[in-house]
């Protein structure tokens, strides 16, 4: 039966509800946010996939580092916002929320805004970074073109998703990218086949359903949140907001900018062996998401619970979020990639009917699904140092997933050519667990120990 507090206080989940609820809350509507999210790339993909074009796949994997930017952008906002709203609230600070809320979503648009001015002019240079020859250029020019104009909502959907769920709306944070991948779902088939927009087509059709799903939270927010606000009257940047903000957004950018420098070397190093590696790797990739997205779900999505219990000193609770959660992603992740593993060529052939694609990828896909339990235990390492406030170790965690692929990748390149290629994501996600496991050793006693006034005010600390 549902407590008669709960629907009346918005902070009753954070910080009354039993902790196999209050994760349950908090996570299931962020997976199935995620699981969303993974649709919205599987989709583009299948329809995509049916033209019988591998060009137009590759297009699709080489535009992803450029796609990343703008996630990366959207999570210092995101990540960086709604960790800073969800310590207010322990904090019981509203009008602070307020001021943070209003000013974390218009500084999302405006740097959109700015990506624009920036991106426009060097599409050309950006196309030869990304890897693109051949016919694949042409499409991926196509592909982040649309993108790039519609990167403010593009940001503004990944800040605002997150920032909802920070006030312990994630039910109205789910709706919002459901309705986003809806619309894109829809909008695939007649953008792709009917008015032959190719991969144009599905970024158009992408661009609009962040569209509808940022309209949707701004009327979440304007008529429904009892703590946030996007009204201009509550826009008042300040030092303290700004440095709060990224603070924890940066570590957040720096864990998507090393995904992107990883992106970007796996695509230069596969595509020296074929566009039917490149497009291996994309299908490869978005079958993966399911795990990834999934622990990401559960990881992101306990972050708010982290950061209100610290912030109100209730340590016990604090543990007790953190074990279950470790023992939830141990559990599910391992179940969904045995079962990925065991219909792995059933569900390559989805994809493409390529049999140079399908035969590659099934190596890549069981690389792949190793690596997601790692990534997934080196995501809450650095979901936890976010919530703590601790900087330092949060970017170091960010910079760890990235910096190891580098001298494995071209190790593993040098010493078993393509399969040393491939199994460079596994053997770098787990140098980076181990390295979160020391952070967490070397950091848990200082953290659980500080004193309940220091972690109240949540001073900008030195990067």
């Amino acid at each position: 039966m549902k407590n008669k507090n709960e629907g009346k206080d918005p902070t009753y989940n954070l910080e009354k509800a039993p902790v196999t609820k209050a994760i349950s809350h908090k996570a299931i509507p962020m997976i199935m946010g995620m699981i969303i999210n993974m649709i919205y790339n599987i989709t583009d993909a299948y329809y995509i996939g049916q033209l019988d074009n591998t060009s137009m796949m590759a297009s699709l994997t080489l535009a992803l580092p450029f796609v990343t930017v703008l996630m990366a952008i959207g999570e210092i906002f995101g990540t960086g916002g709604s960790t800073y709203i969800a310590r207010l609230l322990g904090e019981k600070d509203i009008d602070g929320v307020k001021k943070a809320s209003s000013v974390n979503f218009y500084l999302s648009l405006i740097s959109g805004l700015i990506f624009i001015i920036i991106s426009v002019p060097f599409l050309s240079p950006v196309l030869t970074l990304l890897g693109a020859t051949g016919e694949a250029l042409n499409h991926t020019r196509d592909y982040i073109l649309i993108f790039t104009i519609g990167s403010p909502f593009i940001i503004a959907n990944f800040t605002l998703s997150q920032t909802v769920r920070g006030e312990g709306a994630a039910t109205e944070s789910m709706i919002g990218m459901i309705l986003s991948v809806v619309v894109n779902m829809l909008l695939d088939p007649f953008f792709i086949f009917v008015l032959h927009m190719d991969v144009m087509g599905a970024a158009i059709a992408t661009v609009i359903g962040n569209i509808c799903a940022v309209i949707y939270y701004v009327y979440y927010l304007k008529t429904n949140s009892k703590v946030q606000s996007v009204d201009i009257k509550d826009f008042k940047p300040s030092k303290e907001i700004i440095l709060n903000i990224f603070k924890i957004g940066i570590s957040a950018f720096l864990l998507a900018g090393f995904l992107i420098v990883s992106s970007l070397m796996f695509n230069n190093y596969a595509v020296m062996y074929g566009d039917h590696v490149v497009a291996a790797f994309g299908v490869a990739n978005r079958i993966c998401q399911i795990s990834d997205f999934i622990g990401m779900g559960l990881y992101m999505g306990v972050v708010p619970l982290i950061a209100f219990a610290y912030a109100a000193n209730n340590t016990e609770r604090l543990s007790k979020v953190i074990r279950i959660t470790v023992l939830y992603l141990v559990c599910i992740i391992l179940g969904i990639a045995v079962i990925l593993f065991i219909f792995r060529i059933q569900i390559l052939e989805l994809f493409s009917k390529d049999t140079a694609v399908i035969s590659v990828g099934v190596t890549i896909l069981t690389a792949l699904l190793v690596s997601t339990l790692f990534a997934a235990i080196s995501g809450l390492f650095t979901s936890m140092f976010q919530a703590f406030g601790k900087g330092i170790q949060a970017n170091i965690m960010s910079a760890a997933r990235g910096v190891a692929l580098i001298p494995v990748i071209i190790i593993g390149n040098k010493l078993f050519q393509i399969d040393g290629v491939i199994w460079s994501m596994t053997v770098s996600e787990i140098a980076a667990c181990f390295i979160g496991l020391c952070l967490w050793m070397m950091s848990k006693k200082k953290i659980m120990e500080t004193a309940p006034e220091d972690r109240e005010i949540f001073e900008p600390e030195m990067m």
